[in-house]
């Protein structure tokens, strides 16, 4: 009888994975990747069965659902190597998708490994692993540098326009708000106005 319950649990399971993994990809976030540090953090917490490993990713009042989907996985994975495939997928989905909806993201499905993800989020993770910000601080400053480079330099070059040119004048002052805007976009994101998560992250 428990065998029966196993695999009737197991088909469930497989339906939903399957149905997860053929939604559509909406955005692109670190912490949907198979490689990312959720899916990581799952792996960890099935091989030594500690569920603290993947707790932190969630709200503690998410907890309750992540420990069953543990509990369960636990039991399924044992019935054959399959079955550990699928219930570890099932797993990685319910973590994910638990840590997503608590930024208030939506879940979209398990991204492969080895997507890129461009240069800072990369730099991100190398300046923890190596204790310094450096290497951070340096491609953001070129980042930003390039960034306001390009504006600036409009606008400057349509300062020195004459009075009487109306449409001269009209040139410098759209170059000018963009190049405000601009600088203003980057002091927020400086003082913690963007999120790293919204890049759909």
């Amino acid at each position: 009888m428990g065998t029966v319950n196993a695999a009737a649990r197991w088909l469930s399971w497989m339906a939903a994975v399957t149905a997860l993994l053929l939604l559509p990809p909406r955005s692109q976030a670190h912490c949907d990747g198979l490689d990312g540090p959720v899916v990581k953090a799952a792996r960890a917490a099935l091989e030594t069965g500690n569920l603290n490993h993947a707790l932190i990713w969630v709200r503690k009042g998410d907890e309750p659902e992540l420990r069953e989907a543990f509990t369960r996985t636990l039991g399924v994975r044992k019935l054959s190597a399959e079955s550990r495939a699928l219930a570890d997928s099932y797993f990685f989905e319910t973590l994910v998708r638990i840590h997503r909806a608590g930024e208030g993201e939506p879940y979209t499905g398990l991204k492969p490994a080895g997507r890129d993800l461009g240069p800072a989020i990369p730099a991100a993770d190398a300046a923890l692993e190596k204790g310094s910000a450096g290497a951070v601080v340096e491609l953001l400053t070129h980042a930003m540098h390039a960034a306001v480079s390009g504006p600036f330099e409009a606008a400057r070059s349509k300062r020195g326009f004459r009075p009487d040119d109306v449409e001269a004048g009209r040139a410098y002052v759209e170059a000018y708000v963009r190049f405000l805007h601009s600088v203003e976009r980057m002091h927020q994101a400086t003082q913690g106005g963007a999120s790293e998560h919204s890049e759909g992250h």
